[in-house]
């Protein structure tokens, strides 16, 4: 059945970029186009089509690199030619001459490619401040006020490398938080490019007077142990919650889960056991999934990441439809559940419809 899928999925990819780069071959060739363009334009399609595998196959930095930038033109491509091609199609009935019509497509189609791209790309680096308040009962706790700067998805790796981690420290800092927390996503599916670049020695200058922490995500993984990962995050003074708790200076309970997709994943209500109940209660869970589930066992806040918010619109509108909160804030009676678009990106280094994203929520404590 797996082969099948692969299979059946392979055609329709190579169907799509074969259409893609015909229609641009159609738009690109001379009126007298030799074999010698024909094959040089072909051999430039297939090796960009098939870059993210073989950046895979040979680990070369500058192939991934290519790979991800590929797959962000082939996905604005699937909207933009096919588009193109019925506008040409629909002017073949006006009195405008066909070639001339053709030619202005491309030219359009190509502008519009660039233009997407670039400010895609924007989006993706720029960040930006997400701002929550949200009122909690204090039960047995002293504090009035918390201010937790949470961010998720940074997927640190080759594009979102250490330019991005250090914007990340610089946009956290400025905030003044009190506590930072992590829901998952740190890495991008390899910790190598992580510690090859130093990134943990970035996120130790990260500053709150109550701490970092951190939960893992479904990307949080390499080909070694989950252990060697962890300490890679801690030796950046990031304290990992790997289904655990901690209570932070006798005020309040941080519930760390490990990913939805882990094996050996304790239940809420397992991790929930020896938690003080009078105390207000703080869920890190990378995937915003069961928050009926986390409203029952007396969460206050939950923070996640993981949707991106579909990262490229219009998948805003599937992860809308998956999950009860996709993005933003949302109360379930005594529940607040938070989720963050992200502060990186995964595969295509673009972001339409959304935006990189740091959040500050303040907490103010009844």
């Amino acid at each position: 059945m797996f082969i099948l899928v692969f299979i059946i999925t392979l055609l329709l990819y190579g169907g799509l970029v074969y259409y893609i780069g015909w229609r641009g071959l159609r738009w690109l060739r001379p009126k007298s186009s030799t074999r010698r363009f024909k094959f040089i334009y072909s051999l430039v399609i297939v090796l960009a089509a098939t870059s993210f595998i073989l950046g895979r196959m040979t680990g070369l930095t500058f192939i991934n690199i290519i790979g991800a930038y590929w797959m962000a033109c082939f996905y604005l491509l699937l909207l933009l030619v096919p588009l193109a091609h019925v506008t040409v199609i629909l002017l073949r009935l006006t009195r405008l001459p066909r070639h001339g019509t053709q030619k202005w497509a491309g030219f359009i189609t190509l502008g519009l490619l660039i233009f997407l791209m670039a400010y895609g790309s924007y989006n993706a680096f720029s960040p930006v401040v997400r701002d929550y308040e949200i009122q909690i009962d204090k039960g047995s706790s002293t504090l009035d006020e918390l201010h937790i700067v949470m961010a998720a998805d940074m997927h640190f790796g080759l594009l979102s490398g250490k330019n991005h981690a250090e914007r990340f420290v610089k946009e956290t800092n400025a905030l003044n938080p009190d506590i930072i927390l992590l829901p998952g996503d740190l890495f991008d599916d390899d910790v190598q490019p992580f510690i090859d670049q130093e990134i943990d020695k970035i996120l130790s200058k990260l500053q709150a007077p109550l701490g970092v922490y951190a939960s893992l995500g479904n990307h949080d993984r390499h080909d070694g142990t989950m252990k060697e990962l962890i300490q890679s995050l801690e030796q950046g003074g990031i304290t990992v919650l790997y289904d655990e708790t901690v209570e932070v200076e006798g005020q309040f309970t941080l519930i760390g889960r490990k990913d939805r997709i882990d094996d050996g994943r304790l239940s809420l209500d397992a991790l929930m056991n020896d938690v003080d109940q009078t105390k207000p209660k703080i869920l890190l869970d990378h995937q915003p999934y069961d928050l009926d589930i986390a409203q029952q066992e007396g969460i206050d806040l939950m923070v996640s990441g993981h949707t991106h918010r579909g990262q490229i619109f219009p998948g805003s509108l599937l992860t809308d439809r998956i999950y009860e909160n996709d993005w933003g804030h949302l109360q379930k009676e005594q529940m607040h559940s938070i989720v963050t678009s992200g502060f990186g990106f995964w595969g295509p280094p673009i972001r339409l419809g959304t935006r990189a994203e740091v959040v500050s929520i303040l907490v103010k404590f009844k």
